[in-house]
């Protein structure tokens, strides 16, 4: 069709969308500020170290696989995946140490081993969140909100007549606490919450459809880490005529008429016919819009940011044996963890600390006798905490903690450090006051309602990623640059 595309920003959700519009013959053209593709999605090296900078986990794979075959592509002669035994190692303040495995029966038969429920517990979970998914996931991840022609359907209608069965109207707390006795289980599936930068006593139960996707669809690795499917998606997006512009920063969005023309970039003015915000809703609409005062500029400025993070990307020299791919160490009081984000707005002196080892499956991550130790804590948004403060605090805890835990003298072992804050994230990743997630899911409505895949303000304005719908994560920002595409492929 020749038609120009410039899409702001390279992450995932951007180069999903730019591979359907080039095999469908639009020039597409994607400037990215950094100097790789990927986004909060990216690797890094210090020191003979590698990192994935973000996500560390696959899941629903079958929506990769589904945008390499729309391409005429063979998703295996670009990247493999594979299954870890444990999905995540879990470590309780009283010093129980659970396995997650990925086999349900091999899980179920930890939970009734280690804790005080048994293993039809977990099974009667999963089946009720297997249906949460069943009835919503068509309808609101699959498919675009606004387009009530696809909605206005049979499904659709069913869904609304069993609307207490998605369970919106009580917290994911409340739901988990009806099937697990045990504070430790309830604790394991309560941390899916974060997954979307949530609060699991404040999020609805509908959220507890994060738990499906994982456990009962599966988790998965990338071989030779995560930042291999940036890498598989870029190959994929050049070979089908997608146009990269590194180092290239987007200052405005320019419109005429409420139409948009083109952008304007640290390299000059370059006129477009259509424009795709990969970066996050609020920042498009404050910054390369320069609109304070629309009606859905303001509606997302007042909608409350997601959770953030601190990372410390620690190259250790240790063989770990009590760690595995993924694992997590629990706060001894969950909800006093959460309680301190939301309310006070710092970071606790006791946070859960998750850990993520690639050198586990991918040697070449770490030298020789080293692992490279991503390590996250959940903190809130940025909005003016001292974060080198919170940063010096943060890592004392976490050294203590993990010491204690592993019986390690971590400080001693630690050889390279780099460090990822709410501030960074805003300003390498565009993400409105460090917020990985764009908005929270704390609200009934909130996660039904994020912002649509096509602007309604502007003509010729689409939007994908991890603030908008269908919301945060890999396979949700790969369907969210599928869902924009499909909304240029059908106005034509």
């Amino acid at each position: 069709m020749n038609k120009k595309i410039a899409i702001i920003g390279s992450g995932l959700g951007a180069m999903s969308a730019a591979i359907r519009l080039a095999v469908n013959k639009y020039d597409v053209h994607i400037f990215e500020q950094n100097s790789l593709p990927g986004g909060k999605a990216g690797s890094l090296e210090i020191e003979g170290f590698r990192f994935d900078t973000g996500p560390s986990l696959i899941t629903m794979p079958f929506v990769i696989n589904e945008l390499f075959e729309y391409s005429g592509e063979k998703p295996d002669e670009y990247y493999e995946i594979d299954c870890p035994d444990i999905l995540c190692k879990y470590f309780f303040a009283d010093g129980t140490t659970l396995n997650a495995y990925s086999n349900l029966d091999k899980f179920s038969a930890e939970i009734e081993a280690k804790t005080g429920d048994n293993s039809s517990s977990l099974k009667n979970f999963l089946a009720y969140c297997r249906k949460i998914y069943d009835l919503t996931a068509d309808i609101f991840l699959f498919n675009s909100l606004n387009n009530i022609r696809a909605n206005v359907n049979l499904k659709t209608l069913k869904t609304l007549f069993q609307i207490h069965r998605i369970d919106s109207f009580r917290s994911m707390n409340k739901a988990i606490t009806g099937f697990f006795s045990d504070s430790r289980n309830i604790q394991i599936f309560n941390r899916y919450a974060t997954y979307n930068g949530s609060n699991p006593f404040k999020a609805p139960a509908t959220l507890n459809i994060i738990s499906h996707v994982e456990l009962n669809l599966g988790g998965y690795y990338i071989k030779g880490g995560m930042f291999m499917l940036c890498s598989a998606l870029y190959k994929l997006a050049v070979k089908k005529g997608v146009s990269f512009h590194f180092n290239t920063k987007v200052e405005k969005i320019l419109l005429e008429n409420g139409n948009v023309k083109g952008i304007t970039t640290n390299d000059g003015t370059k006129y477009f016919d259509i424009a795709i915000s990969n970066a996050d809703v609020s920042l498009t609409y404050s910054i390369l819009l320069d609109d304070s005062g629309s009606k859905p500029a303001k509606r997302y400025s007042k909608l409350e940011p997601s959770s953030s993070a601190i990372v410390f990307y620690w190259g250790v020299k240790i063989k770990s044996q009590s760690l595995v791919i993924h694992n997590i160490l629990f706060s001894e009081n969950y909800e006093k963890e959460f309680r301190i984000l939301s309310e006070d707005k710092t970071c606790p002196d006791d946070p859960t600390v998750y850990i993520y080892i690639s050198s586990k499956f991918n040697s070449k991550d770490a030298p020789e006798g080293c692992e490279n130790w991503f390590v996250m804590i959940n903190t809130p948004y940025d909005s003016g905490q001292d974060w080198e403060t919170e940063i010096k605090k943060t890592k004392k805890n976490i050294i203590q903690k993990i010491n204690k835990v592993l019986g390690i003298e971590l400080n001693k072992l630690i050889v390279s450090e780099s460090i990822l804050s709410p501030p960074i994230l805003e300003k390498i990743n565009g993400c409105s006051k460090g917020s990985i997630y764009g908005y929270s899911s704390n609200s009934r409505t909130a996660a039904f309602l994020r912002h649509s895949n096509k602007s309604h303000q502007y003509k010729n304005l689409y939007f994908c990623g991890g603030s908008v719908h269908p919301g945060g994560g890999i396979p949700l920002v790969i369907l969210s640059g599928k869902l924009a595409a499909e909304a240029i492929l059908k106005r034509e």
